[in-house]
């Protein structure tokens, strides 16, 4: 594509984004500054119809980006943007005060993307079994009873209540403390080591129990990576955006499986997409949607996954950005200081 359709296809999809009307040359003239007639520019977008760049909807003088040309867009002429300064200040401010446990802090900032960007935001955390464990510490709640608390890697916090045979006094809990603590530190959450015995019977009881509390625990927290949406609800409110009304409703009730939405970031992210646009989703029920998506890591580790879901009439460079200052800030957050 020479210099100059490249001109008047951006031109043109950056006002058919911002308008959501079919665009015509006299207005790709006046945005696109190329010094032309607007006779030149009808001639230069009947071309980009026939490469498939552009398509002319019903009757209208006007014309519209085809999947092609938003790929075309973003791969080669979006322009760089950094967030706006109020979204920049709103996502320096969140992090800056957000102080949750893990299951909160991934679901606040499903919202925070939602609401910087307009559109539906997917969080998928953490896989568990690339979690270490931090940190472990009983809680005595009563005499003979006390909660388990395993603090990881992914910022994640588990608790779990255990049952004693008797009743323990401080000094054993203190000791099943120190070799908990001790002996499970840096280990995998999906791997457990078996501590080793200390020679005191009650000790070592204590200890094998909080332990296989905590397997117990890990095992059934297995089966899938956590999935956050937030701002589904903009998706309905986009519904100009979509050829037919029931598209909506098959799009909401994917974000409702969550299984579907792991398996759609898990794929992308394997293949190292960021931007998946319209016809190029495999799923039937994103045909009309584009996916944003940015992978962040915890501890240098890949962690999870962050992305928005919403019409391929999207303001691509400002939710790159946005996916981009989320991804980066919540990994960072999520990594304890070196």
């Amino acid at each position: 594509m020479d210099d100059r359709k490249a001109a008047i296809l951006r031109a043109l999809i950056e006002e058919y984004v911002e308008t959501g009307q079919p665009v015509g040359s006299s207005t790709v003239a006046r945005g696109a500054a190329l010094g032309v007639s607007s006779a030149t520019i009808r001639n230069e977008m009947a071309v980009l119809e026939r490469e498939g760049y552009v398509t002319h909807p019903h009757t209208s003088a006007g014309r519209v980006p085809t999947d092609k040309g938003y790929r075309h867009f973003v791969d080669n002429l979006a322009r760089q943007k950094d967030l706006q300064p109020a979204a920049r200040q709103e996502v320096a401010q969140f992090f800056a005060t957000a102080h949750h446990a893990l299951e909160d802090m991934l679901h606040e900032t499903s919202l925070l993307l939602s609401r910087i960007t307009t559109h539906a935001a997917v969080v998928v955390g953490p896989q568990p079994d690339s979690a270490r464990v931090r940190s472990v510490q009983l809680v005595r709640l009563h005499e003979s009873s006390v909660l388990v608390v395993a603090v990881l890697s992914n910022g994640q916090v588990e608790r779990q209540f255990v049952e004693l045979g008797g009743e323990l006094d401080d000094g054993r809990i203190g000791a099943a403390i120190a070799v908990l603590d001790t002996q499970l530190r840096d280990a995998s959450w999906a791997d457990l080591p078996t501590p080793r015995a200390t020679g005191d019977p009650a000790t070592d009881q204590l200890v094998t129990q909080a332990r296989d509390a905590l397997v117990a625990r890990s095992t059934a927290g297995m089966a899938m990576e956590p999935v956050y949406v937030g701002g589904a609800s903009r998706i309905a409110a986009d519904l100009e955006a979509f050829t037919a009304g029931e598209t909506v409703g098959r799009l909401l009730e994917v974000l409702e499986h969550q299984y579907l939405v792991v398996s759609l970031v898990r794929d992308l992210i394997d293949q190292g997409v960021s931007v998946r646009i319209g016809s190029e989703n495999q799923l039937e029920d994103l045909r009309e949607c584009s996916v944003v998506l940015a992978r962040f890591d915890v501890e240098g580790r890949p962690g999870g996954s962050v992305g928005v879901l919403g019409p391929t009439r999207m303001n691509y460079p400002q939710a790159m950005a946005a996916v981009a200052a989320v991804s980066r800030r919540l990994g960072n957050h999520l990594s304890p200081p070196t």
